[in-house]
């Protein structure tokens, strides 16, 4: 009976973790392009993206705190109402003011989810599965992703702006279904007075997970921007990305729970940096529509990889009573790194043009490969 309320628990929660994403990836492209659309300025754009994922990070920081004292399914309850709801403000105003403060509040539910989420799975999942549950998790997210990207531009696209403000808002409230039937999980989170994570520890995963999260919130934000007369393609690739992302996140935890951990991240962070090269020559008009899509795949298979290997690194080193840590840190890189991504790769596409927000992508994720690798080999964390 345990075994099989544990089962139904984590298949509850990737329910869970596909309604939420979707109701933040619908919005993702279409925020800053409506922004854009009203006369704001790339920076802008971008910044919606930013302060989104400000306020998520905010957030982030202190829900271990919020899981030792209300527990997982109030915590995920409220961030879901903070997250989808507020979205219908969208309907009375995208000015650049209004929607920065709307993203804010959205932000902080965002934050509280993410980490609640990804905790609840790391406790509930045995940990001879824990890559495979990690990476089912990437899939039911990424499966999502591949739904609404593409449907929120098109809709957006069609002139229903509406529509897309209301999904918005609804598909994340339809995770309380979800939340209502989680099993209650005892002792959540960071136990009081217990330390955070080491800086060595937290190094090479973090590290990684900022350059390939930075260049998907430059890329998730700025190219349906970048593509302007070519939405319909932006949305297929940014489709196509989240399929590959799929790929990626759940191989690597199947290479993780039959070999160990760590060996998929260098050769990801290659394919990140390749995929941004190929996005970034499409843009400057080489290539065509066709380099655009697989740059997208390659950038997506690589960043899925990059998730799995960072969460699964900071999870053996916490250890089963630092999950909520481990969690606060995995997810605080990569809201960070989208949000910093978003707002300076928004700022360079207006200093040096969009080819270049590509570009400074690519060499950042292929710099960062050879020293996670020499890293690896000499930190505490080497295998």
């Amino acid at each position: 009976m345990r075994e099989l309320l544990r089962t139904r628990g984590i298949l509850v929660a990737l329910l869970m973790g596909a309604t939420t994403f979707g109701g933040w990836s619908l919005l993702l492209p279409v925020v800053p392009k409506a922004i854009a659309d009203g006369g704001g300025s790339d920076a802008a754009a971008g910044a919606s993206t930013a302060i989104f994922m400000a306020a998520t990070v905010a957030t982030q920081l202190k829900v271990p705190a919020l899981l030792r004292r209300y527990g997982y399914r109030a915590v995920l309850a409220l961030g879901c109402v903070l997250l989808g709801p507020p979205s219908l403000a969208f309907l009375w105003s995208t000015a650049t003011g209004p929607a920065l403060a709307i993203s804010a509040v959205r932000g902080v539910g965002f934050g509280m989810v993410t980490v609640a989420g990804i905790g609840l799975l790391a406790e509930l999942a045995p940990r001879n599965l824990l890559g495979r549950v990690t990476g089912a998790n990437g899939v039911a997210i990424a499966a999502a992703q591949m739904i609404v990207l593409p449907l929120g531009l098109a809709l957006y696209q069609a002139g229903s702006e509406a529509v897309v403000f209301v999904l918005g808002a609804l598909i994340p409230t339809l995770s309380l279904v979800s939340i209502s039937r989680l099993p209650a999980v005892p002792n959540p989170g960071l136990p009081a007075g217990r330390k955070g994570l080491p800086a060595a520890v937290l190094l090479i995963p973090c590290l990684s997970m900022l350059v390939a999260s930075a260049a998907y919130g430059g890329m998730s934000s700025l190219l349906p921007i970048a593509s302007e007369g070519r939405a319909a393609i932006a949305g297929f690739a940014l489709s196509a990305s989240a399929g590959a992302m799929l790929v990626g996140r759940y191989g690597a935890g199947v290479v993780a729970d039959r070999i160990g951990g760590g060996r998929t991240l260098v050769p990801a962070l290659v394919l990140v940096g390749a995929g941004m090269a190929l996005v970034g020559l499409s843009v400057a008009g080489i290539g065509g529509d066709a380099a655009l899509v697989v740059g997208a795949m390659a950038f997506g298979a690589g960043f899925g990889a990059v998730q799995n290997e960072a969460l699964l690194t900071l999870l053996a080193s916490a250890g089963p009573d630092r999950v909520g840590a481990a969690s606060a840190a995995w997810n605080i890189a990569y809201d960070g790194g989208t949000g910093v991504g978003a707002l300076a790769l928004g700022v360079v596409a207006g200093a040096l043009g969009y080819p270049a927000v590509f570009a400074l992508s690519a060499i950042a994720a292929l710099v960062v490969a050879p020293t996670a690798l020499a890293l690896r080999g000499a930190g505490p964390g080497s295998r």
